[in-house]
């Protein structure tokens, strides 16, 4: 439904939105260092944002991951680079209508679950790791070099993601588990129908390897087998079968006992002898 809903409307998508996302970012970050910009009036709060500043549903996506110290702040260009790299890759997989909803939704169920207030710069980062998962999925081995020493293919982040955000539903109180629940959501709405297709066409590939084995454990199944010795046409190409017209059933015999072999009889055959 997304993908012909794409095509005949793909037009109308806003380009290069990821690139927005981090300008503002980026502008956020300088103009709150130099005192410019009260980075805490764009936070989402839905109470205040209901009594008067509505703007908070939208410039919380223009907040950055939290950074916590110097070396959160060094490793920020880091982080909006790889938004940029995952959300342009995404853009260019589906087409930016497409990416557009995936970001809409995400905002949607973000400010729907911030029906209890949560004045936190962090309540971004989570719809930013959905951004990830979405790119892990289409990407399972795309390799990412952390700190420019390890090699890490994106589908073993994308389990540490979802590893993070189960710790997260276990472990905290119930604002963040509906940010968390959230970008979850946001995921499986774009990515259950490939999930799905996914998982039965594993199943019918696992079907086919298991049955393939069994017939190489089995072997070939022969078509004549002789009555007497057993000997096949599988273990036996080189011989001749042949079926014995006086026997009771199709009993096959090789050339050896086709003409030495006792005839297999009836019950009423063997009454009447």
């Amino acid at each position: 439904m997304l993908d012909n809903f794409n095509r005949r409307f793909g037009r109308f998508g806003i380009p290069n939105l990821t690139l927005l996302l981090v300008v503002g970012q980026v502008f956020v970050v300088l103009a709150a260092l130099i005192g410019m910009l009260d980075a805490s009036r764009l936070v989402l709060d839905a109470k205040i944002a209901l009594n008067g500043e509505p703007w908070r549903f939208v410039t919380f996506l223009f907040l950055p991951p939290p950074v916590g110290s110097k070396l959160g702040l060094m490793l920020l260009p880091f982080t909006w680079w790889l938004l940029y790299l995952m959300g342009d890759a995404l853009e260019q997989e589906w087409g930016a209508l497409r990416y557009n909803l995936f970001l809409l939704c995400g905002t949607a169920l973000t400010v729907a679950a911030a029906v209890w207030p949560v004045p936190t710069f962090g309540l971004n980062t989570y719809q930013l790791l959905s951004i990830g998962l979405a790119f892990a999925w289409l990407n399972p081995d795309f390799e990412l070099s952390l700190f420019f020493v390890a090699q890490v293919k994106m589908k073993w982040i994308a389990l540490l993601i979802w590893l993070y955000f189960a710790y997260l539903i276990v472990v905290s109180a119930g604002p963040i588990r509906m940010q968390v629940s959230a970008a979850a959501v946001n995921f499986a709405i774009f990515f259950s129908r490939e999930i799905y297709l996914s998982y039965r066409q594993g199943r019918r590939k696992v079907d086919r390897q298991m049955r393939r084995a069994a017939e190489e454990r089995e072997g070939p199944q022969a078509r004549h087998r002789c009555h007497v010795c057993g000997k096949t046409d599988v273990t036996n190409p080189e011989m001749d079968f042949r079926y014995c017209s006086k026997c009771a059933g199709d009993q096959c015999y090789c050339p050896e006992h086709i003409f030495k072999h006792e005839h297999v009889l009836t019950d009423s055959d063997e009454t009447k002898d």
